[in-house]
């Protein structure tokens, strides 16, 4: 019985998802091997794929894991690393960007994954897909590696927007919950707010401000709040979700993206120092793989644009297959666990307490 017919006979539909299959360093390529990749692993899994048709079209037919599991809609216009939101938002109309947002704008996907340009992406999706009501600022999420047994913290914003005041963290708070619970899996996430110290008293006001509100929130929620935590924290196991503003998390990410990098640099440089050192490099070999497993940045390769009436994942502008497929991954759990409407559930949870708030100061004592 093929794919389709268990489909029919369960009447579960497979899951779509829309992917820009341009704008990435390495080409359509790396993407389409990327989807390859994701449909061997999974056999629920269908593409819209945007880009110059006739190109793409011999891309995928190279790929039996892909047959009959592609729609490709043509555009011909590409977004580069060096476009402006700005340009996009008034000309961009025919780039495969713009089209693979367009597609679940309209309920055709449920996910879009594009490897493009950050701002111009998170400027189409802000525009297309508009914000979930009573949102401020949309955030980017990522999977940070820790030493949690999930293996993974959340961390959020990571670059969307640059500020935050308390009301928005509190709102991060809440949507990096619905990730953590949806991503990875756990029933009451911890949630700690990024801080130069752990101390109540100290950090700017909006952050002293943010820590009463999430903490009032955490019960109504379901999710236990640890109070501020530090950079130290972020890899580590005190907490499952750090809030933050986007300016914090995205120096805090590329830092730490840079020292895994000059890590891995100078793991080499000690390997091959000498004849000695090189056979003991040999004889680590299964356990330098572990390693490299575990802090291979493809792997857990994809930020979530969180706070959208539809979902995003945002994949390196670098990434190779590898790194594709395990943005599809992502963007594949994410609408398995129906994530976009778990979501706007839990941020309604912020508007109705902000009117109950309302409600009991109009009461007399």
């Amino acid at each position: 019985m093929t794919s389709s017919q268990d489909h029919k006979k369960v009447g579960i539909a497979p899951i779509v998802l829309s992917i820009d299959a341009m704008g990435g360093d390495l080409g359509p390529e790396a993407v389409v091997s990327g989807m390859s990749r994701s449909a061997k692993a999974n056999p629920d899994i269908r593409f819209l794929v945007h880009g110059p048709k006739a190109k793409l079209a011999k891309l995928i037919e190279r790929k039996k894991a892909l047959a009959g599991r592609c729609e490709i809609r043509d555009a011909a216009g590409v977004v580069s690393m060096q476009d402006k939101p700005s340009q996009i938002m008034r000309h961009g109309q025919d780039t495969s960007m713009w089209a693979a947002i367009e597609s679940v704008r309209n309920k055709e996907a449920t996910v879009a994954v594009s490897c493009g340009n950050t701002g111009a992406l998170m400027a189409l999706s802000m525009i297309r897909l508009r914000k979930l009501p009573g949102v401020n600022r949309p955030a980017i999420a990522i999977l940070w590696p820790s030493r949690n047994p999930q293996g993974f913290n959340v961390m959020l914003d990571v670059g969307a927007d640059v500020r935050a005041d308390a009301q928005d963290l509190l709102q991060y708070a809440l949507m990096g919950v619905s990730y953590a619970r949806n991503g990875l899996e756990l029933d009451r996430p911890r949630v700690g707010l990024l801080n130069v110290g752990t101390e109540e008293h100290k950090g700017r006001a909006e952050l002293r401000e943010a820590h009463e509100l999430i903490g009032k929130m955490a019960d109504r929620a379901q999710f236990e709040f640890v109070g501020f935590v530090e950079g130290g924290d972020i890899p580590g196991k005190a907490c499952d979700v750090i809030v933050t503003d986007g300016f914090t998390g995205n120096v805090a990410l590329k830092t730490g993206e840079g020292t895994a990098s000059l890590i891995g640099d100078r793991l080499k440089e000690a390997f091959a120092y000498s004849p000695l050192s090189r056979l003991a490099s040999l004889l680590a070999l299964t356990s330098l793989r572990r390693l490299k497993k575990k802090i291979d940045p493809r792997r857990v390769n994809g930020g979530v644009f969180l706070g959208l009436n539809g979902t995003v994942v945002k994949s390196h502008g670098s990434a190779d297959a590898t790194g594709v497929s395990a943005a599809i991954k992502l963007a594949f759990q994410l609408a398995q666990s129906g994530f976009a409407d778990r979501l706007a559930a839990r941020l309604a949870l912020l508007t109705d307490s902000k009117t109950d708030l309302a409600h009991s100061e109009e009461t007399p004592k």
